[in-house]
């Protein structure tokens, strides 16, 4: 395969994961922004979504230090000057699908094409709340079904190795962006951790990663800081956390190097992270910081992003 081509189809799959991200971010600040003042009135939840999705610099340059509902929602879901917006998430995917369109299933291009298409209906000028929420659940629903259509309908080869790489790589990040945010950000000063501001704001997280459920399933009790870190970092039963992730990018990087028959620096990185995760246990990560952690796995994970890029994609 061309690395042009390999290039074209890991970005596709990782904007359009990007784009779900965000909508899940979005969806889950707007709720944490709607809770009674009595749980804590105080709170920046919109400063929090824009760090989680690492945009702040860019929005203070923008907008400067207004950082409200209306700005955040339209910076992060239509800003053209936004590299990483929604709609620039899919209109990039969407070049990138064209770039490709021959290693792609019908079902994919279908569903990139009419999702950007119907994007065009969507407009920050007329976007209430009950529109806001239309769009986020389209965006969400969007990412399911070229996910679904990418799984059951592409060869196992090359192709779907590259763009399962990608959507983990990204897939990754962000889960851990999510958690160091919540962790050092959202509560506030005056909060308690374990008050009820802090037991919604964890809740809130795991839907954002649509992990409530799953968090109930595994530990039967109330949410915890550690049981929900424990979950979305440790657990490999959870398809967001950081270790499926991390099993997932080994294998296909693994399936990639038999294919072409080189072992080169991304297995390595790969095999090597995935290790450190499965040698860690929460009460050392909690000792050790889990901002510190989070901050050394980004970069772990970008590391790796650029050593793919390198090995196979230039």
């Amino acid at each position: 395969m061309l690395s042009r081509t390999a290039d074209n189809l890991y970005w596709l799959a990782r904007y359009m994961e990007r784009a779900e991200c965000l909508a899940r971010i979005l969806d889950v600040t707007q709720r944490l922004a709607q809770l009674p003042a009595a749980y804590g009135g105080s709170t920046n939840e919109w400063t929090s979504a824009l760090l989680t999705a690492g945009c702040d610099e860019l929005f203070k340059q923008v907008h400067g230090d207004e950082v409200n509902e209306a700005n955040v929602v339209a910076f992060l879901a239509f800003a053209p000057e936004n590299p990483s917006s929604i709609r620039n998430c899919f209109e990039i995917a969407r070049t990138n699908a064209r770039s490709v369109r021959t290693a792609l299933t019908i079902e994919m291009w279908e569903t990139i094409n009419s999702a950007w298409l119907e994007l065009k209906r969507y407009s920050t000028k007329s976007m209430t709340r009950e529109e806001l929420a239309r769009f986020l659940s389209f965006v969400k629903e969007t990412s399911l079904r070229f996910d679904g259509a990418a799984y059951r309908t592409m060869l196992r080869n090359d192709a779907f190795w590259f763009s399962r790489v990608g959507m983990y790589v990204e897939r990754a990040d962000n889960t851990a962006r999510i958690l160091d945010v919540k962790y050092h950000v959202l509560l506030p000063e005056q909060e308690h951790v374990g008050g009820p501001l802090d037991y919604f704001q964890w809740a809130s997280i795991l839907r954002s990663v649509s992990a409530l459920t799953s968090f109930h399933w595994v530990y039967r009790e109330s949410v915890k800081p550690w049981l929900v870190a424990d979950l979305l970092i440790l657990n490999a039963q959870m398809p967001r956390s950081l270790t499926s992730c991390y099993q997932n990018i080994s294998r296909y990087l693994d399936d990639l190097a038999a294919y072409y028959g080189r072992q080169g620096a991304s297995q390595r990185l790969a095999r090597t992270s995935l290790t450190k995760l499965g040698n860690s246990r929460m009460d050392d990560v909690f000792q050790m910081g889990l901002h510190e952690y989070i901050d050394a796995f980004i970069t772990d994970n970008n590391r790796l992003g650029g050593a793919i890029t390198e090995q196979y994609l230039l």
